[in-house]
């Protein structure tokens, strides 16, 4: 059924996924595993005529994103015109092509705020976990970002391989003069759920690192502040995925797929709409996507009668049907959910691995771009493509 202006408000926080391309190849990235399937990107035109149809809609936040959003040269120009319409932008950034000359390009143009992401603490590992040799030259971005004195998120993506070494990313931040260290435990969705294996901590790594990062808050008061949030998958209730379905957040994907979330085109069944066919407006307030997990209606139980409902409106709809095959079902990190025992073995097998389960040793990290190592493990493990076949824990 479809909202209106009366009952649904308006998008708060466009997220514009400018380009699928990136120089990196993170693991854990976000981005669809087939997202080299996908059609040809926005052109410029396209991209203004959506800033101003969301600005018009009430929407005051703009992040760039993608992909590497550094990678399209038209982004000063589309930062420009955001700025002109009163957006508060920031840019989502590897660092990777943040030359002096395009940072002065960028703040001339009006950008507000820089997130810049490293992979962990030392060339070494940063330059293994995202497959490149970009340490040093995210280090010359972070400079570049304090010198044109522009707030600096540095945001790092944490898993098993690096939540040992949260102290010396800490360090690293404090270091680089970051306002804000967003350490974002890893959510389990494309190039991540291909490699979760490798990915999912223990409960003592997680114990050990919130240790480690409440000693830091302490210590960094002033400075640095911390953010650190438990992965979804060692709580017992879900978290309000995006504030709700299609409540604040609205992302346009490089090839112009309107999204409730960075991971719903992967959801079967349901045909996104596209700015190409029509307004944002419409796509916010009347597509079926955009109204499908809306509200309370669509609910099964537990959900349906549980007094919870409102704070976390089920759960995340992706990892629902992850794990069940259904998209409307409880979010199974829920213990209320009749699929939590699902969640339970996963976490249950990453502190105590089978030795004679041989995936880890039978499937190594896979990494973003790498389309042969993609394509067999994408057979062997069964990993949701767009395709309506659930996947089997």
């Amino acid at each position: 059924m479809a909202g209106s202006s009366d009952t649904v408000a308006p998008p708060f926080w466009l997220l514009a996924e400018l380009t699928y391309k990136c120089p990196l190849h993170c693991v854990f990235c976000s981005n669809p595993v087939n997202y080299a399937d996908t059609a040809a990107e926005l052109d410029t035109a396209t991209w203004k005529r959506i800033f101003d149809e969301a600005r018009a809609m009430g929407a005051v936040q703009l992040g760039f994103s993608g992909g590497e959003p550094l990678q399209r040269d038209d982004l000063e120009e589309l930062v420009a015109h955001a700025h002109t319409l009163g957006f508060y932008t920031n840019l989502i950034t590897s660092g990777i092509g943040l030359t002096p000359e395009r940072a002065r390009a960028l703040k001339q143009a009006g950008l507000d705020h820089v997130q810049l992401s490293f992979q962990d603490s030392t060339r070494e590992l940063n330059d293994f976990l995202s497959h490149t040799r970009t340490f040093e030259v995210k280090k010359r971005a972070a400079t570049l970002i304090k010198e044109h004195g522009w707030p600096m998120v540095m945001n790092v993506v944490m898993h098993r391989q690096n939540l040992p070494h949260v102290g010396r990313i800490i360090e690293l931040a404090d270091e680089l003069g970051a306002e804000y260290l967003e350490l974002a435990n890893t959510q389990y969705y494309g190039w991540a759920w291909l490699n979760r294996d490798h990915l999912l901590p223990t409960h003592q790594q997680l114990q050990e690192a919130e240790a480690v990062v409440n000693a830091y808050r302490a210590k960094l008061t002033g400075r640095c502040k911390v953010l650190y949030v438990v992965p979804d998958y060692f709580e017992d209730r879900p978290k309000a995925c995006m504030n709700g379905w299609g409540s604040v957040f609205l992302a346009v994907a490089p090839d112009g797929l309107a999204m409730p979330c960075h991971a719903a085109r992967n959801l079967p069944g349901m045909p996104l709409p596209s700015v190409h066919t029509q307004s944002l407006h419409s796509i916010w307030f009347e597509s079926p996507a955009f109204n499908a997990y809306r509200g309370f209606e669509w609910m099964k139980e537990p959900c349906q009668s549980c007094p919870d409902k409102a704070k976390d409106f089920g759960g995340c709809r992706c990892q629902a049907w992850l794990f069940t095959g259904d998209a409307a079902a409880t979010d199974p990190v829920c213990s209320k959910s009749p699929n939590h025992e699902q969640v339970v073995q996963v976490v249950q097998r990453a502190a105590r691995p089978d030795p004679a389960a041989p995936a880890v040793n039978e499937f190594p990290l896979v990494f973003r771009n790498d389309a042969a190592s993609r394509d067999a493990a994408v057979q062997a493990r069964a990993v949701p493509m767009a395709r309506p076949e659930p996947h089997r824990c």
